[in-house]
């Protein structure tokens, strides 16, 4: 605590920091405009590999456009989404840049791999969700299609439905992280995690029931992860503990 108390942390005026706010929000619509633009020319190809799950399982192997405009607005909000996932490390880097100052170095010792590790977090869940659950949930409704209904979903209905659960494992993939800064703030304990253990397994799968779609894969491929993740999320919150508390970092800048 002493040597927080020596660290002098950068101040600024209320003007300041709006102008400061400003160039971050610019530098973050700037990355995702530019990797827009970059994306573009490859949006019918995009929209093809993302719907490779469901195209894979359709009996003619294509999708249906409802409206006269859906193949430009469906294939355009694909790949603008995709574009702000991929950058999703820029956005999270200014908003580090932003709040770093006024942490104190233990902090942001912290701060920066929890950081790192939320971005691989995120990108590991939509990859579990595009590679893992989409062929399993469109496997299992297609088997229970019945002959004589053509199930040809519209392809706009799809990237809303994809979207929604790409950014829900993402951010359900994020439960470590979460559970760390539960830890960190003193909010709570490692043991009184690992107590909660049976609440969080049913958690899980309530929260996978509420924020998928009404099959028992998706709530249960959502549900698992979550819980491996929380036991992840203890095991880090404990090597966090272990490290060399206030008192003995103040002992050290003061030999410094």
């Amino acid at each position: 605590m002493a040597g927080e108390e020596r660290e002098e942390l950068a101040e600024g005026t209320l003007l300041s920091h709006l102008v400061e706010l400003r160039s971050r929000l610019f530098k973050m619509f700037g990355a995702v405009f530019v990797v827009f633009l970059g994306l573009l020319p490859c949006a019918k190809t995009i929209f093809d590999y993302v719907a490779a799950p469901l195209v894979s399982v359709v009996p003619n192997g294509e999708l249906l456009a409802l409206s006269p405009v859906s193949p430009l607005t469906a294939t355009i909000a694909l790949t603008f989404y995709l574009a702000i996932f991929i950058a999703m490390p820029v956005i999270l880097y200014q908003l580090w840049a932003f709040v770093a100052p006024g942490l104190y170095r233990k902090e942001k010792r912290f701060a920066f791999p929890l950081l790192g590790t939320s971005i691989v977090l995120f990108f590991a869940g939509m990859a579990f969700a595009y590679f893992v659950v989409f062929p399993l949930i469109f496997g299992f409704v297609s088997t229970f299609t019945p002959d004589t209904v053509n199930y040809q979903p519209d392809m706009t209905e799809y990237v809303s439905f994809v979207m929604m659960v790409v950014l829900v494992f993402g951010l359900a993939f994020e439960t470590p992280i979460a559970t760390v800064l539960l830890v960190m703030t003193g909010l709570t304990t490692t043991q009184k995690l690992g107590k909660a253990r049976p609440y969080v397994f049913l958690g899980a799968f309530v929260v996978g029931m509420l924020l998928t779609p009404p099959d028992v894969i998706s709530q249960t491929m959502l549900a698992v992860p979550v819980y491996l993740l929380y036991e992840l999320g203890i095991f880090m919150s404990r090597l966090v503990s272990a490290r060399p508390g206030p008192a003995a970092e103040a002992a050290v800048d003061a030999d410094e």
